[in-house]
């Protein structure tokens, strides 16, 4: 898939963005946004936001346990076998 931003415009409460597709990936698109019973644009602004809060929970997911010290996966494992769990 080519995308290629070539144009940004504020219009309303949106900014409206020119993306490049191939014949194929947009022909998908509009199959796909008609079957969810949305234009193209209002399918594409879904996923987008979608894929970014999944971003934002790794994030979360991070910085929640940033804090914890590394432990290698050997280490890890030997502690198993000592505590009995393998």
């Amino acid at each position: 898939m080519r995308a290629h931003q070539s144009s940004t415009k504020k219009i309303g409460k949106s900014n409206r963005t020119s993306i490049s597709f191939s014949p194929e990936v947009q022909k998908a698109l509009r199959l796909r946004a008609a079957t969810a019973g949305c234009s193209v644009s209002q399918w594409v602004n879904s996923i987008v936001k979608a894929a970014l809060a999944d971003d934002a929970a790794d994030f979360d997911a991070f910085l929640l346990h940033g804090d914890e010290r590394d432990v290698s996966f050997e280490s890890f494992i030997c502690g198993l076998r000592r505590r009995g769990r393998l």
